[in-house]
């Protein structure tokens, strides 16, 4: 793993040493390269296949972000925003939730079952966006080595409007449904 995507995605999602996110309303976020593993895609046969990618590809459509490690665990902690995302049934030419999932957070052994499972989810639900990367969760700060789990919400230029570590509660979740609602039809 380059040394380079680790300090990018560091920067990018965690402000340093602390458990607090450091995303600036109105702002894109820090370019970031995903060289290994990278975007999921369907070709015509339904085959999976993987391609390099970069944050600059976030443009373009409003996004609900989420970056996770590959646990079973990190799952649920989202579950009530994913039902949500599902239920709003937001238009996939305006929106799209992309989801990066650390696989080297896996518990050991795993790692092979969930970027299966990951594979599977994208076949089934297409527009879905999911990149996988592999990072050393022992050379990032506290905040993703404790397991709090960023998001952020960009609108169609790429700008964070909002973000937050850690599972949403319930008001959260509806006050960014509303959001995403919102910038869809801006």
């Amino acid at each position: 793993m380059s040394s380079r995507l680790i300090i990018a995605l560091i920067i990018m999602l965690l402000a340093p040493g602390v458990q607090a996110h450091n995303f600036v309303t109105g702002k894109t976020v820090t370019p970031v390269y995903i060289q290994e593993g990278g975007e999921l895609l369907l070709n015509s046969d339904d085959e999976i296949h993987y391609q390099k990618w970069n944050s600059t590809q976030l443009a373009g459509k409003v996004r609900i972000i989420q970056y996770i490690a590959g646990r079973k665990s990190a799952k649920k902690k989202n579950s009530l925003l994913i039902k949500a995302v599902e239920a709003a049934n937001f238009p996939q030419d305006r929106f799209q939730p992309t989801t990066i999932v650390n696989t080297d957070d896996a518990i050991f052994g795993t790692g092979y079952f969930v970027v299966g499972k990951i594979e599977k989810i994208n076949a089934a639900i297409r527009g879905r966006n999911s990149l996988l990367t592999a990072m050393d969760r022992d050379a990032l700060p506290g905040a993703c080595r404790s397991r709090v789990q960023p998001f952020w919400w960009l609108n169609k230029a790429g700008q964070i409007q909002w973000a937050k570590d850690g599972s949403l509660t319930p008001e959260e979740v509806d006050h960014v449904i509303a959001l995403a609602q919102k910038l869809i039809n801006e």
